[in-house]
């Protein structure tokens, strides 16, 4: 059975950036095939940083033949400096759906949490449990930045279909 689409979902972050590759069949059931966190040490210029980011992205990507990208959007914390480096990833991942001519989106935390756990606070756990019920994966991602990442994509998959519906 082939995809009718293939959204990789961005947790975007400088040192942890989680990711996840999820597949809608013609038939709209969702599955998940790739996920993981790509991983950058604080001592790495930033400029290093954003390339293996992007580099490990584009090759995720290209692999899974992606159609689309869903990047969970930048949420506001304390901490100033990792807000510049979450935005800049951000950035990049958008650049990459451009290159790439991929469809994207932008979905916020509390739209993402909403879509995968129906509650737009949902802690951590309730999410990675979630996005292994709706993904019929065996285990939860061990990473939560890969199950942020796998709930962007089925967040974006939803979306996907319920503008469908309301055409």
């Amino acid at each position: 059975m082939t995809a009718s689409k293939v959204v990789l979902g961005v947790d975007p972050g400088l040192a942890n950036c989680g990711y996840g590759i999820v597949s809608v069949d013609a038939k709209g059931k969702l599955s998940a095939s790739v996920w993981g966190v790509i991983k950058t040490a604080a001592e790495m210029p930033k400029v290093e940083r954003l390339d293996l980011i992007y580099n490990q992205l584009e090759t995720v990507a290209r692999d899974a033949g992606a159609t689309s990208l869903a990047l969970e959007q930048l949420f506001a914390v304390n901490n100033m400096k990792s807000v510049y480096g979450v935005g800049e990833v951000c950035g990049i991942a958008t650049l990459l759906a451009a290159k790439l001519g991929l469809d994207f989106a932008e979905y916020t935390p509390l739209q993402i949490k909403l879509s995968i756990a129906c509650y737009g606070r949902a802690d951590k756990q309730q999410v990675q449990r979630m996005v292994k019920m709706v993904l019929g994966l065996k285990e939860i991602p061990a990473s939560d930045h890969a199950a942020d990442a796998l709930a962007a994509a089925v967040c974006h998959s939803n979306s996907s279909k319920i503008n469908r519906l309301l055409r």
